[in-house]
């Protein structure tokens, strides 16, 4: 399927915000385990707010564009859809998880935010990562 013109820019946007999202993860962690707390806070809330305008970007996207299919032939097409799968099945329960875990951090309920933190790193970091994963699949790996 051809992109329509105006939303052609939409899919690197999107790839770029999960990216981003990822770096932030990863720096987020890396300062608080330096306990730098202030720059760790500071680091998530943009992580949420990178988040945000992703996922407003892809539901604004696909709304006007609709479902772009999957051109791969072979091997690539069960890679391509055990990785979308669980992306998609993580990317939805992701959202409670970080919502969660940054009202817990706000309201400095530090006990309580590690605990669910533990979990919502490492799936947060997943769908960022395979959010990226999956846009070079669909758009350049296999167009």
């Amino acid at each position: 399927m051809q992109i329509p013109a105006p939303y052609a820019a939409f899919p690197a946007l999107n790839a770029t915000l999960n990216g981003s999202c990822a770096v932030l993860l990863l720096t987020g962690r890396r300062l608080i385990k330096s306990r730098r707390i202030a720059a760790h806070r500071a680091v998530m809330i943009t992580a949420v707010i990178v988040s945000s305008l992703f996922l407003i970007s892809y539901v604004y996207f696909h709304l006007h564009v609709g479902v772009i299919r999957f051109r791969g032939q072979g091997w690539s097409r069960p890679l391509y859809f055990s990785i979308l799968i669980s992306h998609t099945i993580l990317a939805i329960v992701i959202v409670p998880l970080v919502l969660i875990t940054l009202t817990r951090g706000l309201r400095e309920r530090f006990d309580r935010h590690r605990v669910i933190a533990r979990w919502t790193y490492p799936l947060w970091l997943y769908v960022s990562v395979t959010g990226v994963v999956v846009y070079f699949m669909l758009y350049h790996w296999f167009a």
